[in-house]
């Protein structure tokens, strides 16, 4: 985010940023310390700036060491505000590392806010495949060997987007919200089998690879059973829980012959329809509901 580190003496190896909040100390460099979330990242805008810049020397060393002096992580000044050599003093004696940003404060704020989200989020790897299919984020899990990366070239070939495969890492980023990406060592190989390792984004281009995907559907591949009954219609919705997060799931099993590429494509489209408010399933059921009433009426 192209901040500038006003306190390179002081080592930064152990210091962490626990929790994805930030906070603007306005209140305690007034001397409020109630309900003082110390363990948050301190962002000091033009405002709080301009208050301690007004205040007498003195008043304004004893305000300073009172809130830096509680173990804060870090400090950022934004909108080109350079603190003085009495502020940054004080940062070196309590060790807090002190940064500055051009940024003004409101869209830097926002902006370290959806980043330490993602950085601090729970997280989980998952043996499997995440394809950006169509704008929506499909895991596609199964047993080893079952075809999954198999099916995640074909929707490559067909012009949709790798994210991982083998292992996903996802993280939490909100009730609602889980993001998957690539491990740094494995982002953009595929691992076929009796042919090895491929290098996705080298063979088909910058445009066949994602680095990260929201998931919006998991598609679980399993050996065919001719004994399990199978969905037919999707009135229903089956649901696979992550961290927490419920996500929609189908089984598709997994016979010769079967393009999968084609069906998890259609599983994907059908998955959006179904956000923007259409159901084919439910469609089908008030045709039929609507036959048999006329029938009943004759």
């Amino acid at each position: 985010m192209k901040l500038k580190n006003l306190t390179p003496d002081i080592e930064l190896e152990g210091k962490a940023i626990t929790v994805p909040e930030i906070n603007r100390p306005a209140l305690q460099l007034t001397g409020y310390f109630e309900h003082f979330m110390n363990q948050r990242l301190q962002i000091v805008g033009y405002v709080e700036f301009t208050y301690l810049q007004q205040l007498p020397r003195q008043k304004r060393i004893r305000q300073f060491e009172d809130f830096i002096s509680r173990g804060v992580p870090c400090i950022v000044f934004t909108t080109q505000q350079i603190p003085d050599d009495d502020l940054l003093s004080l940062a070196r004696k309590y060790q807090v590392p002190v940064f500055a940003t051009d940024r003004e404060t409101s869209p830097f704020s926002a902006e370290i806010t959806r980043w330490l989200n993602v950085q601090l989020a729970p997280m989980v790897s998952i043996h499997g495949v995440l394809v950006d299919v169509f704008g929506e984020g499909v895991l596609i899990m199964g047993e080893s060997g079952i075809g999954k990366s198999e099916a995640a070239l074909e929707l490559v070939k067909r012009g949709h987007r790798l994210v991982s495969d083998d292992v996903v890492e996802i993280r939490r980023v909100s009730d609602i919200t889980l993001v998957g990406s690539a491990p740094d060592i494995t982002r953009h190989f595929i691992e076929l089998r009796g042919i090895g390792i491929i290098d996705v984004k080298t063979l088909y281009g910058i445009q066949s690879v994602e680095n990260t995907k929201s998931i919006d559907l998991i598609i679980k591949l399993e050996e065919y059973d001719k004994d399990k009954v199978y969905d037919r219609l999707g009135m229903g919705e089956e649901y696979t829980e992550i961290l927490g997060n419920k996500i929609v799931s189908h089984s598709l099993p997994i016979r010769p012959g079967r393009n999968l590429a084609v069906i998890v494509e259609t599983a994907a489209i059908n998955r959006r329809q179904k956000k923007m408010g259409y159901n084919a399933a439910q469609e089908l059921y008030r045709r039929v509901q609507e036959n048999l009433a006329k029938k009943h009426k004759n």
